[in-house]
């Protein structure tokens, strides 16, 4: 049994990451501070004595003995980090340093939830880690692409000054079950418009392209990641590399819905890349032949069934 924390482990991701580590026999602590996530995702791990929820914010320093931390704590859709920019550098930098000197200090192996969003609007596509990116620091989206960018660079440092055991996961578009219902990213805001009955909005003409990753799959490479021999401390781009456009996604779900919805099309938001899909060979070849399992057509219909019950 490992003692393993887990900041921002009652969000989306975090949630689905402490259940899956319960299950394989480790004692969790989840920590949060519920900015984005919430009591309800992990309520029902609460019962299980191997789990410990606290509330608190990785930008203020946390000590205790473990020997993982899963660094996910920061808000990661364009609403809720756009509203309050300087605590989401705060987040992603601070709660870095504090976090990595945390596992410095206990000689715990640490590893970082960072985002396809490093590479900003791409110039190079698919995606492959030593490209470098393509992203505005001044921009609107910046504390988060910034933020991130800075916490990899503070792994990386830490790893070569310090010989700190870490691992980075670039991760790409991911949806699924405790989604947030107002985090506005494209999945959740699709399934909750065509279930309304309301128009679907794209931003932009739609022929967009993203790649969509159930978050099952997610959760299993970063386990397999976490577990990696200690000389291999990525980055590593986690998705799907199938490809979609976003007119495509919003057709598929209204037919999965059966909703009476129409697609409307507003601006494209500054800053928004129109084109986001991984190269994930590195992952293959590192994570024990790791693929996504899961088809988006399957994927979609657990998560609208997750949005019925909630809605």
């Amino acid at each position: 049994m490992n003692k393993i924390l887990v900041t921002g482990g009652a969000g989306f991701i975090g949630s689905h990451l402490c259940k899956k580590l319960l299950d394989k026999g480790n004692e969790v602590i989840c920590l949060d501070n519920y900015f984005t996530g919430s009591k309800k995702n992990i309520i029902h791990l609460t019962k299980n004595p191997y789990f410990e929820l606290i509330r608190h914010d990785i930008t203020t320093p946390y000590f205790i003995e473990v020997d993982q931390i899963y660094n996910l704590a920061c808000p990661a859709s364009p609403i809720h980090y756009q509203y309050n920019p300087i605590k989401t550098i705060k987040t992603s930098v601070m709660g870095a340093i504090n976090m990595l000197g945390l596992a410095k200090r206990i000689n715990a192996k640490i590893l970082q939830a960072s985002t396809s969003e490093i590479y900003g609007d791409p110039q190079i596509h698919p995606q492959t880690e030593d490209y470098w990116g393509n992203v505005n620091p001044i921009g609107s989206r910046s504390c988060y692409d910034e933020g991130k960018r800075c916490a990899e660079s503070l792994f990386m440092n830490y790893h070569y000054q310090n010989n700190v055991k870490i691992k980075i996961a670039r991760i790409f578009n991911t949806y699924g079950p405790n989604m947030d219902l107002c985090d506005g990213r494209v999945v959740s805001n699709f399934i909750i418009q065509a279930l309304k009955n309301e128009d679907i909005t794209i931003y932009g003409n739609g022929k967009q392209t993203r790649s969509f990753l159930y978050v099952d799959d997610l959760i299993e490479s970063l386990i397999r990641l976490m577990n990696t021999d200690n000389s291999f401390t990525g980055p590593i781009n986690i998705g799907n590399p199938k490809e979609y456009t976003i007119l495509e996604l919003a057709e598929q779900i209204i037919q999965l819905t059966k909703s009476k919805s129409k697609i409307t099309f507003h601006p494209l938001p500054e800053d928004d890349p129109m084109q986001r899909n991984p190269n994930i060979n590195l992952a293959t070849t590192k994570l024990n032949n790791w693929q996504p399992q899961t088809k988006l057509r399957d994927g979609l219909i657990k998560t609208i069934d997750y949005f019925k019950n909630i809605t």
